[in-house]
């Protein structure tokens, strides 16, 4: 079994949402912010789930407050953003660290398996991307820049791969 599947976050509602529900799949795992000059990248992550649920990829967005306060709404006040402004409808989970003592521990094992430029684990910043194989083996990390769309090739490679 994968490390990965292994977690489970807690929803927007803060029960249990086990990862191993995706095992077969392909995830996209988002640190997200709706007060953040990368915000409207939900839009396009919300075209890739859009476009590519029906073949098994699952776009996660766990919102966190750690990069200038920009995510300081409680789980009620990021729904209803994500829901009104881009029409979100995939998974946004509870509000998590990413870094330092209270990261949580998916992230951790995330920037473990890809870590950034010059080998930092730290995450930067909002809108840091992971891409999980089928497998639950990190494929790839992209930085807060990389707009959704420029990840439809990995994507597709991830989602042409055997299920397990």
């Amino acid at each position: 079994m994968s490390k990965i599947h292994d977690h489970v976050p807690r929803d927007a509602r803060g029960r249990p949402h086990p990862l191993s529900q995706y095992r077969g799949k392909v995830l996209l795992v988002v640190n997200t912010a709706s007060k953040c000059g990368f915000t409207p990248q939900y839009q396009g992550l919300e075209t890739l789930w859009r476009r590519h649920r029906g073949q098994g990829l699952v776009v996660l967005g766990l919102p966190c407050n750690q990069f200038g306060a920009q995510e300081p709404g409680d789980a009620e006040a990021i729904e209803r953003f994500c829901s009104l402004t881009y029409d979100v409808t995939f998974p946004v989970l509870a509000k998590v660290e990413v870094n330092g003592p209270g990261a949580d521990p998916l992230f951790n094992d995330l920037k473990r398996a890809k870590p950034g430029l010059f080998g930092t684990q730290a995450i930067k910043w909002n809108f840091t991307k992971f891409l999980i194989g089928r497998d639950g083996r990190v494929i790839a990390r992209f930085s807060p820049s990389t707009k959704p769309a420029a990840l439809e090739g990995a994507i597709e490679r991830a989602l042409a791969e055997p299920a397990v």
